[in-house]
């Protein structure tokens, strides 16, 4: 029973990483957007977009820490 839970706890933190991708897919494909239109601000919008997509990886990197730590205790 316990394997179990561990073997689904671990499937939910990779999951965190799956969707960490298609969040910052819709980061840049924003980005990409606004910069044409409004190209004089280009320069702005692509380093808050390597802000956010660099916070929003931190989420993918903790949620495969835990998948290997949970995946260890298998």
């Amino acid at each position: 029973m316990e394997r179990g839970l561990i073997a689904i706890a671990t499937a939910i933190s990779v999951l965190a990483g799956c969707t960490t991708g298609i969040g910052e897919g819709r980061v840049f494909a924003s980005a990409v957007e606004a910069m044409g239109k409004n190209p004089d601000a280009a320069s702005k919008i692509r380093s808050m977009a390597i802000i956010g997509a660099a916070i929003s990886e931190t989420c993918a990197i903790y949620g495969l820490l835990i998948a290997f730590m949970l995946f260890s205790k298998i």
